[in-house]
Order: C-alpha cells, then sequence, then structure tokens
C-alpha cells in the first residue's frame, strides 16, 4: 500500500467495518432461503401481493436508515451509528426467527402476526440502511488519499460475500432436512443465524477509534490528532492532514448549519444519479431473481441454481479486480468501460429474447453483464459516495443519495415481473438503455476523484458553484 501508512492498522480497521457490508448482503438474502416457508406459515391466508411486500419489506427499512443516516452519522458519529445499526440487526434476527416471542402463540397465524413479522424485518432494513450509508463513509473519512479507492470497494465485496454466506448457510440448514420441518423450524433458524456476524459486528467496534474527520469537525482536535497518527507514520503529515481538515471546519464556525445546497445543486444532484443508475441498469433484478430468470430462459431448475453460482464466483472475481484497479486507473474509466459491457451484456440477452433463443449464449451474455458491473458500478458506486460530497453535508447527502438508491431498488424490483409479463425483450432492452445513458452521465458529468484528498474535492465544487469567501461573508451576514 505504501510506506507512508500503518499498513496493518488500515487494513483492521477496513475489515472490522466491512462486517457492515456483509451484514447489509446477508439481510437482503437471507430471505430467499425463507421465502417459500413464510409463504405457508405467514402468508397463507392472503394475496401474493400481501406476501411480495412481506418478502421485501426489509427494504421498505432500508430506505428508512438510508434517510437517518445522515442526522445519526452527524450526532452519534460514525463509529456509533454502525454499532446501532449491529443492534438493530441482531433484534430484527431474534425477532424475525420467533415473531411470536413478545405477543403470539406458536403455530397461530394472525394479521397480528404477519404485521409483526413486517415490521421485525424493516426494523433488520434500517440497520441496513444506515450501514450501508456509514460503513463507506467511514473507511472513506479514514483511508489515505491513495487507497482510499481499494478500501472502500472492499464494501462491495463483502455485501457480495454476505449474499454467498448467506446461501450456504440456507443449504446448510435445509439439507437433508424434511419439507415439514424447514417450514416450521428450518426458517426460523436462516434468520436467527444472522444474529450471529451482527453480534460480533457490535462487538469488533469497540476496538475502532471514530474517524479524524468527525473528531475534528467537531473540535475534538487532540483525538482526531490521535487517530492520525495511528493512520500515517510521519507526525508532520498527520498535522498536514488536520490541518486540511480544521480548514474546512473554521468556514462552519460561523454557521450553526451547514444548509444541504451549500455547494450548489449539482453535486446533490451528481450523488443521486449515481443511485439511480447503479439500480435502473437492472443489476438487482439479475441477483434476486437469477433462478426464475434462467428458468424462463430455458434451464431446468438444477441447472438454474448451477447457473446462479457460477454468477456467484464472477461476481466475487470481478469485484477483486476493480479493488486492485481502482486506484490505478481511477472511477471515471472503470464506470464508462462497465457501462459499455453492461450494455453489450442486456442488449445481447434481450435480442436473444427478442427472437426467442435460448442456450449458452443467455448465459454468457448475462455473465458480461454481471462481471461488467462488479468490476465497475457494484463497488466504485461506493467509493464515489464515500468521497464527493464535501466534509460540511457529508452526512446529509449521503442519506439522500442512499435512499433514492434504496427507492430505486425497490422500484426496478418490483416492476420486474408485470414487465416481464408485457415483454421480455423490452424488459432487457429498458435496462440495456439504462447502461448506455449511465455512461454517458459519468463522461459527461462525474469529475475524476482519484488520487485527491477529500478537502480537495470539497474545493472542487466550491469552485464550480461557490467560493468559501463567499460562503464565508454569507455565514457573517447571517449572524449579524
Amino acid at each position: 500500500m505504501g510506506q507512508h501508512y500503518n499498513v496493518k492498522f488500515l487494513i483492521t480497521m477496513t475489515l472490522i467495518a466491512t462486517l457492515g457490508g456483509l451484514l447489509f448482503g446477508y439481510d437482503t438474502a437471507v430471505i430467499s432461503g425463507a421465502e417459500q416457508s413464510l409463504q405457508k406459515y405467514i402468508t397463507a391466508d392472503y394475496n401474493s401481493f400481501i406476501h411480495g411486500v412481506t418478502v421485501s419489506s426489509a427494504l421498505i427499512g432500508c430506505v428508512i436508515g438510508g434517510i437517518l443516516s445522515g442526522k445519526i452519522a452527524g450526532k452519534l458519529g460514525r463509529k456509533k451509528s454502525l454499532q446501532l445499526a449491529a443492534v438493530l440487526l441482531a433484534v430484527s434476527a431474534v425477532l424475525s426467527a420467533y415473531p411470536e416471542l413478545l405477543f403470539f402463540e406458536v403455530g397461530e397465524a394472525s394479521l397480528g402476526l404477519l404485521i409483526m413479522f413486517n415490521i421485525y424485518r424493516i426494523l433488520g432494513g434500517i440497520g441496513v440502511g444506515l450501514a450501508s450509508a456509514v460503513t463507506p463513509m467511514f473507511i472513506g473519512e479514514m483511508a489515505p488519499s491513495g487507497i482510499r479507492g481499494r478500501l472502500v470497494s472492499w464494501n462491495q465485496f463483502a455485501i457480495i460475500f454476505g449474499m454467498l454466506v448467506v446461501y450456504f448457510v440456507n443449504y446448510g440448514i435445509a439439507f437433508g432436512e424434511s419439507v415439514t420441518w424447514i417450514e416450521t423450524i428450518g426458517w426460523r433458524y436462516m434468520f436467527l443465524t444472522e444474529a450471529i456476524p451482527a453480534i460480533l459486528f457490535f462487538v469488533l467496534l469497540f476496538a475502532v477509534p471514530e474517524t479524524p474527520r468527525y473528531l475534528a469537525l467537531n473540535k475534538q482536535d487532540d483525538k482526531a490528532m490521535a487517530v492520525l497518527n495511528r493512520i500515517y507514520h510521519s507526525a508532520d503529515h498527520s498535522r498536514k492532514v488536520l490541518a486540511d481538515i480544521v480548514k474546512t471546519r473554521n468556514l462552519e464556525q460561523n454557521i450553526k448549519k451547514t444548509p444541504l445546497f451549500a455547494f450548489g445543486k449539482t453535486v446533490i444532484i451528481v450523488g443521486i444519479m449515481v443511485s439511480f443508475f447503479q439500480q435502473f441498469i437492472g443489476i438487482n433484478v439479475a441477483l434476486y431473481y437469477a433462478p426464475r430468470i434462467f428458468e424462463d430462459l430455458g434451464a431446468g431448475a438444477d441447472a438454474s441454481m448451477v447457473q446462479t453460482v457460477v454468477m456467484g464466483l464472477v461476481n466475487v472475481v470481478f469485484t477483486l479486480i476493480a479493488i486492485k484497479y481502482v486506484d490505478k486507473i481511477g472511477r471515471k474509466p472503470l464506470l464508462i468501460v462497465g457501462s459499455i459491457g453492461m450494455a453489450i451484456g442486456m442488449g445481447g440477452v434481450s435480442m436473444l429474447a427478442g427472437f426467442n433463443v435460448i442456450g449458452i449464449s443467455t448465459l454468457i451474455f448475462i455473465v458480461i453483464f454481471t462481471a461488467s458491473f462488479m468490476m465497475s458500478w457494484g463497488p466504485i458506486t461506493w467509493v464515489v459516495l464515500s468521497e464527493i460530497f464535501p466534509n460540511r453535508i457529508r452526512g446529509g447527502a449521503m442519506a439522500i443519495a442512499v435512499a433514492v438508491q434504496w427507492l430505486a431498488n425497490f422500484t426496478i424490483t418490483s416492476f420486474y415481473p408485470y414487465m416481464m409479463e408485457v415483454s421480455g425483450a423490452m424488459t432487457y432492452g429498458f435496462y440495456g438503455l439504462m447502461c448506455v445513458l449511465s455512461g454517458l452521465f459519468v463522461w459527461k458529468f462525474l469529475p475524476e476523484t482519484k488520487g485527491k484528498t477529500l478537502e480537495e474535492l470539497e474545493k472542487l465544487w466550491t469552485k464550480k458553484e461557490v467560493s468559501s469567501d463567499e460562503l464565508a461573508e454569507e455565514a457573517a451576514l447571517e449572524t449579524k
């Protein structure tokens, strides 16, 4: 990584923080193994819409957690916010596994039980939404500029790894057991297992310091300096980094609350659009509905599961490629190349679906799409969101961007079955169009952030929208 950083400390901090990403992946995917059991026990007396809402209710919590993440991270700090997320996930895991625990008798399905189960899943979703915003924020504020991209990218790897882990956990719980046992006991164990990484995450976070930027922006310079001295080998360099942070803070001293649009609308819109495109290119449709897609395209049930595993391995390999090159090649080139690859992949699937051609070629194009995503928009979206917003508005701006991402996820995933009923070829064609537009957006509007400190990136937006002197003058007038 370099001679100026404490490599061991940075890797340890990143690994602990990315447990938040692992829980993100674990919680969103754990439902896959329990879904059919829930339909028989909790949603049996209701229509498919109610069942669909129950399966996806955690996403509602994710939106709420994303919206609240800015205020929570600003008030509690990054570290305590992650601990709160861990607590919410652990509580949700236990109560989702045994929704009767507080108010109901086991074995008696009722409307009340259905409502409480959804509340418990939403509670976990709030934890996921909170962790999804704060984890990359924490790593981004800890990491030196030269390796920030690589370290933040590990969060995406943790998300994908969390999904992969829960698939194996669910399989292990169900293996060799009867359908009756799975429908009465097994699905409970699936939810309950999430409490283990959640508790581990909560405990390990006690070994993590608060980020130096949060400390300095809250006028705890001595504590910030102590953390910086653990990150950098050079005390002089630590002092320089602290001085840069303090410069951005001094302007805020005359402002009780920095307005969200203090740096203009452009930076907020760019962050929102990055989140929007990451979901509307259709990646979560490919991940959530992979077995169904392969079955619809002609593969048998067993073959579709094998093909899904192939996709999972591709996801891991190409995320590692992104981690290796994000700080060498840069954010923009990887995102643009990824958009081109995704457009080719989805365009190919759309064309084949239009001609009703089914076979290995379809799998190849889907793998091209997912591989292109995993080496670009998957991890690099989180890198960009962690670094593009100025220090003083990062919490609030990140909250908006993450909330938009979860809303887009919920929207695109919910509409997929309906869109497929209308036209499969047009559905994949729509995602292909989104891939093209995402590349054009990055080329035209997204600045390159590689190798710049968070404070240097703040200057990028003040130059474009409003100067620091103008902000200072506005603040002085407001205080008079």
